[in-house]
């Protein structure tokens, strides 16, 4: 049985590389620059995963699509991993990797899409 295994680029420490299992998605969001994304040249995501113990990684990268980029594109990729129980750091790392993939309103959309509140 093969395990499905995620290795993640961070900012300011070497990458993570996590089961898939163990840290699920509780947020992302999408962009892509073509009509659909199978003819984009440019794709931007933004994840954020939890463990089971609390702890969270902020994700986020711009990758080629199917379209092709111009030769030697530069595609920015960066990460934090949060504390347990943080949650306004959790949106402000949403926040740091929507700067480093030069996407603002993709981090605002993957803010939106956090487990709400309850209050």
């Amino acid at each position: 049985m093969t395990t499905d295994k995620l290795k993640i680029t961070m900012s300011e420490r070497r990458p993570l590389t996590i089961v898939k299992a163990d840290w699920p998605l509780i947020a992302q969001a999408d962009w892509h620059d073509g009509r659909v994304e199978c003819q984009a040249n440019n794709i931007r995501r933004i994840r954020v995963r939890e463990h089971a113990d609390g702890r969270r990684i902020v994700y986020g990268y711009q990758c080629a699509g199917d379209g092709g980029q111009h030769a030697g594109t530069r595609n920015p990729k960066g990460g934090f991993l949060i504390a347990a129980g943080d949650e306004d750091e959790t949106v402000r790392a949403i926040r740091r990797v929507g700067g480093i993939i030069a996407d603002d309103g993709l981090a605002a959309e993957c803010i939106a899409d956090l487990p709400a509140e309850d209050i």
